[in-house]
């Protein structure tokens, strides 16, 4: 009878979930299947009649996705660290006095007229930069200048932040609810919180999350930013300095105009005057401690601090670092730049215009691996690389040194939507699938079309001992922060990531 009573209240709860689904056709699936799951009754229904591609493309990952049959166990994570503060690119400009006029890249920012330049260049194009800027004393006015600024807010990615000076600002559903300490000054009149920065402190705090693995994190950092750190995360009282380096992160809607520009795409433009990271000099901490912690995967960031950096200390690092590195994170960006330098394939582009084109990057993918990657013939243990932009990832490997890659790519991936929304889960409602529904796999060969099919979302394809693995981004619509994002893609295909034969120790270079 216990049993019969159990199948009715089963089959009347289906009845009524089935009835949501039919009086309330655009409720969010990830709320019914929240609703099924909690009433433990197994797998939830699949609602009726058509669903969106980005509910069929995010359902199709969910199902792709599994954990790699051995996991990382220690990660060591360096160099550089720093405090992030954010805002608008646009008011703060203004508010410095600076006008819109003709658009232009700088290697390195000398003046407030070259930052205003290079932030209208890369926002007309909606591209992330990063970029050094020379002068202090200029640097610190802005930075003054940031501090007195309402909508500044500096917060940390894993929602733990601190409110250090002045009168509470308005509450805003988008900060963290755990504001943590609060530092008070009488000679301001503002809020504002502190984001953990850096590449590699924030790849670490993705990491810590995961409370069995144990975070190593070597880097300039002061007390502010540790006092922001997951408690996960070790830093050797080596990489412990007296003051924090500050990051200002410039960012910017998709649509936002600013004289004759409009950002085609949400993104930001970070600049700084930071001599800890941009030497790296934390790089000999972070190689002696390796000994004493024993990592089974060590990542690597922050070569593009360099850019303020004589040319004979970028080469030296660069010969460092690189015999060791096992896998490289790239975007667009850093992506072309190596082709370019190197007269590789698709060189001639000065830039990507728009969505840079599947073919294109995949042959300067193979290229990569083939020229510069392991081989008996070289010093080299390069056999992966993560590429990513805002549309759409793509994970290329030499053949017999990693497996879960199609649960790497669809991860990472997922965690862009995820985090870019600031939700726990992808909301269909709030992304927008908007990588190419067709393209080639490469121009260098004889490639082959593909049509996108979002219910089978990951495409595969070899060449010469090479796999690939792409997938589209279900992008944010209205983005709470685009800060970080890459750094959370390469943690997040790194932890889904299984090395073939001994867990040895593994080089990452992420930036």
């Amino acid at each position: 009878m216990a049993l019969w009573r159990g199948s009715a209240c089963a089959g009347f709860l289906a009845l009524a979930v089935g009835c949501l689904f039919l009086l309330e056709p655009e409720l969010p699936g990830s709320a019914l299947r929240s609703l099924w799951s909690s009433l433990r009754l197994g797998p939830a229904p699949v609602p009726p009649g058509p669903v969106s591609p980005e509910g069929r493309l995010a359902a199709a990952w969910d199902a792709l996705i599994v954990q790699p049959a051995r996991r990382w166990r220690r990660v060591a994570v360096g160099v550089n660290a720093c405090v992030d503060v954010v805002l608008s690119g646009v008011k703060l400009l203004q508010a410095l006095g600076l006008s819109p006029g003709n658009g232009r890249d700088h290697a390195i920012l000398h003046s407030k007229n070259d930052l205003e330049e290079a932030f209208v260049h890369f926002m007309g194009k909606g591209a992330a930069a990063e970029r050094f800027f020379s002068d202090k004393e200029s640097f610190h006015d802005i930075v003054h200048a940031a501090s007195e600024f309402p909508d500044a807010q500096v917060c940390l990615l894993h929602q733990r932040c601190i409110d250090i000076v002045g009168k509470e600002a308005p509450f805003s559903s988008t900060w963290p609810q755990d504001g943590g300490d609060r530092w008070k000054s009488s000679s301001t009149v503002f809020s504002f919180l502190h984001y953990v920065g850096g590449n590699a402190a924030l790849i670490g705090q993705k990491f810590a999350a995961n409370s069995d693995l144990k975070v190593l994190l070597c880097g300039p950092v002061g007390p502010k930013l540790h006092e922001l750190l997951d408690d996960n995360v070790f830093v050797p009282p080596e990489s412990l300095q007296e003051v924090d380096e500050f990051h200002l992160i410039l960012e910017y809607q998709a649509g936002e105009e600013w004289g004759p520009y409009k950002a085609p795409h949400a993104n930001r433009f970070i600049f700084s005057h930071d001599l800890s990271n941009g030497a790296m000099s934390m790089l000999e901490v972070f190689v002696s401690s390796l000994e004493e912690f024993q990592p089974d995967l060590v990542v690597l960031s922050g070569l593009h601090m360099m850019e303020g950096q004589s040319k004979e200390l970028q080469r030296k690092r660069l010969l460092e670092v690189f015999p060791a590195v096992t896998s490289l994170g790239l975007n667009e960006q850093e992506l072309l730049f190596l082709s370019q330098s190197a007269s590789g394939p698709h060189s001639s582009l000065s830039s990507w215009d728009g969505v840079p084109d599947v073919g294109m990057v995949s042959d300067i993918l193979f290229w990569i691996l083939k020229e510069h990657g392991m081989s008996k013939s070289r010093a080299s243990d390069l056999t992966r690389i993560h590429f990513h932009t805002l549309v759409y990832h793509i994970l290329a490997t030499v053949d017999g040194h990693w497996a879960n890659q199609l649960a790497a790519v669809a991860a990472g991936a997922r965690v862009a939507g995820t985090q870019a929304c600031a939700t726990e889960s992808i909301d269909a409602s709030r992304v927008s699938l908007k990588a190419p529904h067709e393209f080639m796999t490469s121009y260098s060969e004889a490639g082959s079309r593909v049509v996108l099919n979002p219910s089978t979302p990951v495409v595969e394809w070899r060449r010469e001992g090479i796999s690939f693995h792409f997938t589209a981004v279900l992008v944010c619509k209205e983005p709470i922060r685009t800060v970080g994002l890459g750094d959370a893609i390469s943690a997040e295909g790194l932890f889904y990531s299984e090395v073939m034969g001994s867990l040895s120790e593994r080089g990452e270079l992420a930036n």
